[in-house]
């Protein structure tokens, strides 16, 4: 098998669905006997120590989530499908079993601009 390159991959990622990423995410997770939050532990110790303000400034990956879906659950269904191009139905389900991440490692603008949308709908969110 070819090595991909860190673009291929990126752009593989990008054709799946939140549901099918979070599927790989868990394989990987089991194949490499690690968990995704591990790197973001290491990282502080391994930088030297440095100052946990500095370390948020740093920050260029984002998971939006939804906390509640409020009032308006199906203008907030509307929108993760259209962040998302979920089917309806997944959509549906990511509202439901809220709190949920919509998008995760998301960058900063990208990650603003979902949580706008997502307030807009009448939906609780918030960035980590």
């Amino acid at each position: 098998m070819a090595k991909l390159s860190t673009e291929e991959l990126l752009d593989a990622f990008k054709e799946l669905t939140l549901i099918e990423l979070s599927e790989f995410v868990k394989a990987f997770e089991e194949t490499f006997d690690v968990t995704a939050a591990a790197p973001v532990a290491v990282a502080g110790p391994a930088a030297g120590g440095a100052a946990p303000a500095e370390e948020v400034e740093e920050k260029d990956s984002f998971d939006v989530v939804l906390e509640a879906a409020g009032d308006k659950k199906i203008q907030v269904i509307k929108v993760v499908r259209e962040l998302t191009s979920l089917g309806l139905g997944e959509a549906k389900a990511v509202v439901d079993g809220a709190p949920k991440a919509v998008l995760e490692g998301a960058n900063k603008e990208t990650a603003e601009k979902a949580k706008a949308s997502l307030e807009e709908a009448g939906a609780t969110v918030t960035l980590k």
